[in-house]
């Protein structure tokens, strides 16, 4: 029997790095209790929601509102489960950082489960700062007020794909080659098994990285007529593999 838990909208939303259950009673960090106290000036006894990104959403009232150590009282804790069948994108890193940037916070906004920063060979930039990248992730999960934070992995190689692909679900490989490829499913993922998709770097796999996830059973997949960057690339996959 499905359920729904109500979220109080109208609270704003933060983060907590864990959350283990019980506690009635949390301080909260110097980032957060600044932006609670100073600007958004609420004062105690006023409300809001805190989530560790694991499914725990707690709705809480502020007891102390100290701008370096605010402190709060947890009114109601609940789980949020996961839907069913998980989404991963593993997706090359960009020159333009920022397009990079923009893809995380919209992927994360539509829910996508977990996000792999590939490294290709014709990839131009491999510097990855995960704290910022995460840190865009957080901002984008509570700006769309969800309780699942998506797994954001360090980057990896493509050529070593056979140590992340997806080995319990469907594996899929976007690439811009004239040959024979199928449409991209366009179901909801609760519908689908786990699936994982890979798209490329500007200038697209190379037909080596092709026949490499060929290989390993990968499945050729088109998204479209047109060309798409990268970053609309991962975009396009994710509306069609995570809401259908």
């Amino acid at each position: 029997m499905d359920f729904f838990i109500f979220i109080p909208v109208a609270f704003p939303f933060f983060y907590i790095n864990a959350y283990d259950g019980a506690q009635k009673h949390l301080v909260l960090d110097a980032d957060t209790s600044k932006h609670i106290v100073q600007v958004l000036r609420m004062k105690p006894g006023e409300e809001l929601n805190l989530t560790d990104g694991k499914g725990n959403l707690l709705t809480c009232a502020i007891t102390d509102d100290n701008k370096k150590h605010c402190s709060v009282e947890v009114k109601q804790a609940s789980y949020m489960k996961q839907d069913a069948g998980k989404v991963s994108i593993a997706i090359s890193l960009l020159k333009t950082t920022s397009r990079f940037e923009w893809f995380l916070e919209k992927a994360t906004e539509l829910g996508i489960n977990e996000i792999i920063p590939l490294v290709c060979e014709r990839t131009a930039k491999e510097k990855f700062r995960y704290d910022r990248m995460q840190g865009i992730c957080i901002s984008a999960m509570l700006q769309s007020q969800q309780v699942w934070l998506p797994v954001l992995q360090e980057p990896r190689k493509f050529q070593d794909l056979k140590n992340w692909k997806s080995g319990n679900g469907k594996n899929f490989i976007a690439h811009c080659i004239n040959q024979e490829k199928q449409r991209l499913p366009h179901s909801p993922s609760s519908t689908l098994p786990d699936s994982l998709i890979c798209i490329g770097p500007e200038g697209d796999f190379t037909a080596g990285e092709i026949e490499l996830a060929l290989r390993h059973d990968f499945i050729p997949v088109s998204l479209g007529d047109t060309r798409l960057r990268t970053e609309t690339a991962g975009v396009a996959a994710a509306v069609l593999l995570k809401l259908g």
